[in-house]
């Protein structure tokens, strides 16, 4: 369905069914499936293919040969109707996959806004994205992965299925991920260990004296302090009524299931 102000290049294919808004922009020899909906201000360049039961927000920019929606390389998928949801502003660039969920997995392939990813990076089934995120060339996540907001993930990472990646986190290029690594942290090898916290891209996002003192408060207890992950989590847990920067310590700590990088 489109309307006088979206421009669809006669070279592209657009399924009956598929909805177009206003002001979306379909490139020469792209393919948009027909359970696809694609929202207004989007542009996808030229040969993106987006499939499968995909929802893409607005005033996302999507460059060519990407391929969004299609069938995900999980061998239980056996066809069913799961989707992919893209929110609004984000940076796709060339080569990026970006695959449907499972049955198993919670049926939904998940990116928020404003994340930028960058060329051949690769979304698996079942990865949550967060917001203001960045993938770097070739950052691979494994399905059922969990990306919290204002992430980075350096160049040839990958990230082994079912991890947790925190909020502000920065993971280094070339590095293998296969445990979940806490929020703020930076996290750099193979396997990636953690070297540290994001002190520069906290001040950047605004982050006082007394929460960045907290968070190394925090950080020390869990590395630092010679105690185990059990013998610390009350102590940051205890920290973190005190400073509400600490809370993504806990909220993390609740849904981590893979252990900590050490």
């Amino acid at each position: 369905m489109t309307n006088q102000t979206t421009f669809i290049h006669p070279t592209a294919v657009v399924e009956e069914g598929a909805v177009i808004a206003e002001g979306a922009h379909i490139g020469p020899f792209c393919y948009v499936g027909s359970h696809v909906e694609i929202g207004s201000g989007t542009v996808l360049k030229s040969h993106v293919v987006v499939n499968g039961v995909t929802k893409i927000g607005c005033d996302n920019e999507i460059y060519q040969f990407s391929s969004i929606g299609e069938v995900n390389q999980d061998l239980k998928y056996a066809g069913e109707p799961t989707r992919v949801e893209i929110g609004d502003r984000n940076r796709i660039r060339e080569s990026v996959t970006i695959h449907r969920g499972t049955i198993q997995g919670g049926g939904v392939t998940k990116i928020g806004n404003d994340n930028l990813l960058m060329v051949n990076a690769h979304i698996a089934h079942d990865c949550i994205i967060g917001n203001r995120c960045i993938f770097a060339n070739n950052a691979t996540l494994g399905g059922h992965v969990e990306v919290d907001d204002f992430a980075i993930i350096g160049g040839m990472t990958a990230i082994h299925q079912f991890c947790v990646i925190g909020a502000h986190v920065m993971v280094g290029g070339c590095s293998g991920v296969a445990q979940d690594v806490p929020p703020y942290v930076i996290a750099q090898g193979n396997h990636a260990t953690p070297f540290g916290i994001n002190i520069e891209g906290l001040k950047r996002r605004g982050f006082d004296k007394s929460a960045l003192h907290a968070i190394r408060n925090a950080y020390k207890l869990l590395y630092r302090s010679g105690k185990t992950f059990e013998e610390a989590k009350p102590e940051i847990e205890a920290l973190a009524k005190e400073q509400p920067a600490v809370n993504l310590f806990v909220e993390f700590f609740a849904r981590s299931t893979r252990g900590i990088i050490r």
